[in-house]
């Protein structure tokens, strides 16, 4: 099935690694031109670019920390400077926070510590969406995709900041998809179940991962490749009215 996102410059939040990475090349799969932003993986995001085209001029690697917002601004201008604009937004990157101790309760966390945390995971993430929706409504196209946690359905102890910014996240693109949805503009949110990224395999126990397959009526967790599919469809020409939409990828949890 052809997307028809072919030609089109996408820039993917967090491509250094998981998720992102498995976004990346989809598109690249699919013909588009790839941004791929890092904090840290500047390596493996230049691995990346120079395996997906960058001889080409068909992508490239940029800085982008969700705690630095010159650096977002700075990423967004890359891009338009090198192709001139970004045709689809997948704001993936994602900071989660110090790993609390066992037995810390919600008032135990510092007021500086979860302010923090949901400034840069929600004030990034839509000033980023800022930066690149006039192009969009300029060429009367554009596709975005937020990525979203099923921590924000399921919850966890220990998860209540990082589940409120991203369920912030979901009345940020429903009402924007009244706003830019009649310039050509579809804004959805992707929510995908554990995953199993490299991080998940090498940090969450094993006993961890089995209880959340016992819980997935498909029988199995998904992959980055599996939000990949369904971050490049809802990003792509064949969306023709998926505008405001939760999509989970997660098994039928």
């Amino acid at each position: 099935m052809d997307l028809g996102i072919a030609g089109r410059t996408a820039l993917i939040t967090g491509a250094s690694s998981g998720i992102g990475m498995a976004t990346a090349r989809a598109f690249a799969a699919e013909g588009a031109r790839v941004v791929l932003t890092y904090r840290t993986g500047e390596k493996r995001a230049r691995e990346l670019a120079d395996e997906l085209g960058a001889g080409r001029d068909l992508a490239c690697a940029v800085p982008y920390d969700l705690g630095d917002p010159s650096s977002v601004d700075a990423a967004v201008r890359a891009a338009e400077n090198r192709w001139g604009g970004v045709d689809i937004l997948v704001a993936n990157a994602v900071r989660r926070g110090p790993r609390q101790p066992p037995g810390t309760h919600v008032e135990d966390v510092p007021p500086q510590q979860w302010q923090q945390l949901l400034r840069d995971n929600l004030e990034q993430t839509m000033r980023t969406v800022q930066l690149v929706l006039p192009g969009m409504r300029a060429r009367t196209w554009g596709r975005v995709a937020l990525l979203s946690s099923h921590r924000t359905r399921d919850g966890a102890p220990g998860q209540e900041f990082y589940a409120a910014g991203k369920a912030a996240l979901h009345g940020f693109a429903r009402s924007l998809a009244w706003d830019a949805g009649p310039d050509g503009v579809f804004v959805n949110l992707v929510s995908p179940g554990l995953t199993r990224t490299a991080g998940v395999l090498a940090d969450l126990p094993g006993e961890v991962r089995e209880r959340e397959l016992r819980r997935t009526p498909s029988g199995r967790l998904s992959t980055p490749e599996d939000v990949a599919a369904a971050i490049a469809f809802l990003c792509a020409e064949a969306n023709g009215n998926i505008n405001g939409a939760v999509i989970d990828v997660s098994g039928g949890r």
